[in-house]
């Protein structure tokens, strides 16, 4: 007899208006069995990291913890420091401080949003508010990124399949990818600005929340150029939610053959879509 836990885990920030953006679209998660559901924090959230995370799952007798990183990109070396601290990697993929956690349930580790065919439907949705002409404008699609190749590579491979949506559902004249480390911002706007230089220019963030990167890091980097730019990111949109519930539900489907434990009751998964 088993029992299935979700538990989600962002990043974290000091900012308590960033914590229940994401605790709100964590709280607004439905799924179709009623299994307990938990946000945690890599790091700052005192009283509610990680492991502050797996211990409640577990005092309510999780057997089976399905893990949702509410990261933008596999590139996010936390992904893997994450699964390296969970034992769902033998060795980490990079430097790191985190010790394994005390974990007793068996982890199902989920993928992070990456190029989630509805993340370019958040972000096209963010962009109508600054598009007019979307056939003779160009979208620069900007993220965190990383310096380490393998995770550099991840970043561009992941947002690269959301500017191919974007281009294709929103009718733009060209949709291009920068990323913040290493800075490719200002090489990509005098690219285009040499090609034409008085075309339409948007720029969007893939970002999981406002704040210093969205308000002050890419306004810096693309000071002097002429672009629109309203800094919104993925929260709070309700397809966040919607993510993580397809996420979770898929996992549990896969544990589908496993007899669980729901609401004090004897219960299997239900096998296949609903």
């Amino acid at each position: 007899m088993g029992k299935a836990g979700v538990l989600v885990i962002s990043h974290g920030s000091r900012s308590t208006e960033w914590v229940k953006l994401v605790d709100g679209a964590v709280a607004d998660v439905r799924l179709d069995e009623p299994v307990p559901v938990v946000s945690s924090f890599l790091e700052i959230v005192e009283g509610r990291l990680i492991q502050d995370g797996i211990d409640a799952l577990e005092a309510e007798g999780v057997t089976d913890l399905i893990v949702v990183p509410l990261f933008v990109s596999k590139g996010s070396t936390h992904v893997d420091e994450i699964r390296y601290a969970l034992g769902d990697l033998p060795a980490p993929s990079t430097e790191t401080d985190l010790e394994p956690f005390r974990v007793m349930a068996r982890v199902h580790m989920c993928e992070p949003l990456d190029d989630d065919p509805i993340v370019a439907d958040m972000v096209l949705e963010r962009l109508r508010g600054l598009s007019s002409r979307p056939d003779r404008e160009r979208v620069l699609l900007v993220g965190h990124g990383s310096e380490l190749p393998e995770f550099y590579a991840r970043w561009k491979r992941g947002m690269g399949g959301v500017a191919d949506r974007l281009r294709e559902a929103g009718g733009f004249a060209d949709v291009r990818t920068a990323l913040l480390l290493p800075d490719e911002t200002r090489d990509a706007m005098r690219d285009w600005l040499a090609d034409d230089p008085d075309g339409d220019i948007l720029v969007a963030p893939l970002f999981l929340s406002t704040g210093y990167f969205t308000e002050q890091v890419i306004p810096q980097r693309l000071e002097g150029f002429r672009y629109r730019y309203d800094g919104a990111a993925l929260l709070p949109h309700p397809s966040v939610s919607r993510w993580m519930e397809r996420t979770a539900g898929e996992a549990l489907r896969r544990l589908s053959g496993s007899t669980v434990q729901i609401d004090g009751g004897m219960g299997r998964w239900r096998n296949g879509p609903d």
